[in-house]
């Protein structure tokens, strides 16, 4: 495990993070789609509502139940392309239909553009027919955070919520208040303290308070929140967004799992072809959403 974890530390760390937005989308895109979909995988392109999709199932799966997935990347990058296999091979685990989504990204579109985007597409899959509890929706990093906000205006509004939620290194706490921002500094290859703030930057518009729990989601009301797995590595300076947001989420009395892999970085099961605990990990959330939604049919 150790030799293929350094084999992607190499593949992060081989070249220097871009300076601009669009060079950075073509990075995460190349270093997220070195191992692409698996041949067995249906890939069909679809419209939510106006924001771009893509379906996905793999072989023997139930096309009734439904992995709704939101990207990584800051608010700023990431896209289909670059978790096309993290997705594909979730929904291989969970044995259901995915649907990853391309929603707007920041600095061009910032808050509450992809939060909007969002809800369209959550709706849009509604107006199918496809029934709440038959969903699960699903995110890593930033999209961690949004399928948060996403739950907690579905709840505020009083509309169904989805049959369970799945978050992998969630960045919740846009304030950066998190100590392992700093004592997990030098062991994490992809994100640090800077880089953060850039990101944040970028995505909150001004006169807009961090704090804002659509924003940083560690602190919003949590209370009614589907049944949540939170996944982490320990060796992310995003380790204590997770930490204590799935510690918030128990206070509130919502179930959650929380899942600290050691060793593991940031988002590692985007590179699950390569790296076992990648695919452990998508098993244990395969599992997850197989047993949440085994009610499915219920509005």
């Amino acid at each position: 495990m150790s030799s293929e974890l350094d084999a992607i530390r190499t593949l992060l760390t081989s070249k220097p993070r871009p300076i601009g937005w669009e060079q950075r989308r073509q990075r995460l895109d190349e270093v997220g789609s070195v191992w692409p979909a698996a041949p067995d995988i249906t890939l069909e392109a679809v419209d939510l509502r106006g924001v771009p999709g893509e379906w996905s199932i793999a072989p023997g799966s139930d096309a009734s139940r439904v992995l709704m997935f939101f990207h990584g990347g800051g608010y700023c990058s990431g896209s289909i392309l670059s978790h096309r296999r993290m997705v594909t091979e979730a929904g291989r685990a969970a044995a259901v239909r995915t649907v990853a989504v391309g929603y707007r990204l920041a600095p061009e579109h910032p808050f509450p553009a992809a939060l909007d985007d969002a809800r369209s597409t959550w709706h849009s899959l509604r107006a199918q027919g496809i029934s709440a509890r038959s969903i699960a929706v699903g995110g890593d990093s930033a999209g961690g955070g949004l399928i948060v906000a996403l739950l907690t205006g579905l709840r505020d509004s009083g509309e169904d919520l989805p049959g369970c939620a799945w978050l992998v290194s969630p960045w919740t706490d846009l304030t950066m208040s998190g100590a392992t921002l700093a004592t997990k500094d030098t062991i994490d290859p992809i994100v640090h303290r800077a880089y953060l703030d850039e990101l944040a930057d970028a995505y909150v518009p001004a006169g807009v308070d961090r704090n804002d729990p659509r924003l940083s989601v560690l602190f919003a009301d949590l209370t009614g929140l589907p049944p949540l797995l939170v996944q982490v590595g320990s060796a992310e300076t995003l380790l204590d967004d997770a930490v204590r947001f799935a510690a918030a989420a128990g206070a509130a009395d919502v179930p959650v799992t929380l899942e600290i892999w050691p060793h593991m970085i940031h988002a590692w099961p985007v590179w699950n072809a390569r790296l076992l605990p990648g695919r452990q990990a998508l098993a244990s959330a395969g599992s997850f959403v197989r047993r949440n939604l085994r009610s499915a049919g219920t509005a």
